[in-house]
């Protein structure tokens, strides 16, 4: 692995998984017309990618912060994607800004973050 990809390692996942959720933000419609099914199925789904999210962020910080210091960034920045991503969607046509899909995030960033302060104290 050369010097630039080895430090662009740990940053690179969390930044990336940045750039998937806006682009999915950016779509106007991504409803499959399953109804509930599809109406649960993307708040799993919101739930798990900022999971995921403050996972990866956790991971690279954590890189040039002591551990708790790195999960609550990674949880806080996690957040403010959502808050942030909810934003972005007000100037989509078709979709809309959801304070209940903040919430939703904010649950998953913060499942993520009580697993690895629980791991982490094991």
């Amino acid at each position: 692995m050369t010097v630039i990809a080895s430090r662009l390692d740990p940053w690179l996942p969390p930044v990336a998984l940045m750039g998937v959720i806006f682009a999915l933000s950016a779509q106007p419609d991504l409803n499959s017309g399953l109804g509930t099914v599809d109406l649960v199925g993307r708040k799993v789904i919101h739930m798990s990618e900022y999971a995921l999210l403050c996972f990866l962020w956790w991971r690279a910080l954590r890189t040039v912060l002591p551990g708790g210091r790195a999960l609550a960034l990674a949880f806080a920045i996690s957040v403010a994607y959502a808050c942030s991503d909810e934003v972005h969607q007000l100037s989509v046509k078709g979709r809309h800004g959801s304070p209940v899909d903040v919430g939703i995030d904010t649950v998953g960033a913060g499942l993520a973050a009580l697993v690895i302060r629980r791991r982490s104290r094991a």
